[in-house]
């Protein structure tokens, strides 16, 4: 077994507090690291887990889970823990798992999830978008669709988002997030494959052959999947098309690291902007 045969791939440093006298991991921690691999598998499908879930109508239960030891990870070990779906039932999903360190195995697992009512506890069939994606997933096919279009087309999608990120999660007003420029600018937004909306952005002409990109936002469990910079590059690559020379953008100061990594430029001091500490960056095109 390789760990270039798993689809996700998980990795980790040993704790202190996960080791017995010995240095030795304790054997139910091996579990635990599977199961934050299952919540990463979830975030590499585009899924933000609740909303999937709710929307599927059901939720998955383990049903089983069965280890393998092969050999003891030890403190301070940097471990890779690799997860596939092995196979789809009528109601369940069973899943591969594997914990490496370096090229040697030390782990193997078994898990068995059951699709069920949350309600009842009974199981029912997996839903064809749960399995498709999966499916879609597991043989490398691509799972996320970044849609160009105006306000009409895509704000309601847009709006939602911008909403969970803006208003709820940073606390910014209402009145200040949404604005007249929405009407006339070029909006993206990243649906996954249940079509939900889980990130967007938008590009304004600013004239001189000058764009604009703003309301850049990714749901909150899904950032640092590079959802938000298949955006940013639409809105980019629609800039480019257009014939614009430049965008620029004012990028929180959290975020200035993710735009120097896509080519972004600073320009300028720092400044405040909704009660945000901002940066203004740019791109020559």
């Amino acid at each position: 077994m390789k760990l270039s045969e798993f689809r996700l791939v998980h990795r980790l440093r040993v704790r202190w507090a996960e080791v017995d006298m010995q240095k030795i991991v304790f054997n139910a921690h091996y579990l635990m690291y599977f199961d934050t691999a299952i919540t990463d598998y979830w975030r590499a499908l585009a899924l933000p887990y609740e909303e999937a879930m709710a929307q599927l109508g059901g939720e998955l239960y383990v049903k089983k889970a069965s280890v393998e030891y092969h050999a003891s990870a030890r403190f301070d070990d940097r471990l890779a823990v690799g997860l596939k779906c092995e196979r789809i039932g009528n109601s369940s999903m069973v899943f591969t798992g594997a914990i490496f360190r370096g090229e040697e195995l030390l782990i193997t697992c078994e898990l068995v999830y059951v699709f069920a009512d949350p309600a009842s506890q009974t199981s029912r069939p997996v839903p064809h978008g749960l399995r498709s994606l999966v499916q879609r997933f597991e043989a490398g096919e691509s799972i996320l669709e970044v849609k160009l279009g105006d306000w009409a087309e895509l704000g309601l999608a847009a709006a939602g988002i911008r909403g969970l990120v803006f208003v709820q999660e940073q606390g910014i007003a209402l009145e200040s997030e949404c604005d007249e420029a929405d009407r006339s600018a070029l909006h993206a937004v990243a649906f996954n494959a249940l079509g939900q909306g889980i990130a967007t952005g938008r590009l304004v002409s600013q004239g001189n052959a000058l764009g604009k990109i703003g309301r850049l936002a990714v749901h909150r469990a899904l950032r640092g999947e590079g959802i938000g910079q298949a955006v940013l590059k639409a809105l980019v690559g629609a800039a480019r098309q257009r014939g614009d020379h430049e965008v620029m953008l004012h990028a929180q100061r959290s975020a200035e690291g993710f735009y120097l990594r896509e080519g972004f430029m600073v320009r300028g001091e720092p400044f405040m902007e909704a009660g945000i500490a901002q940066r203004e960056m740019f791109k020559p095109l």
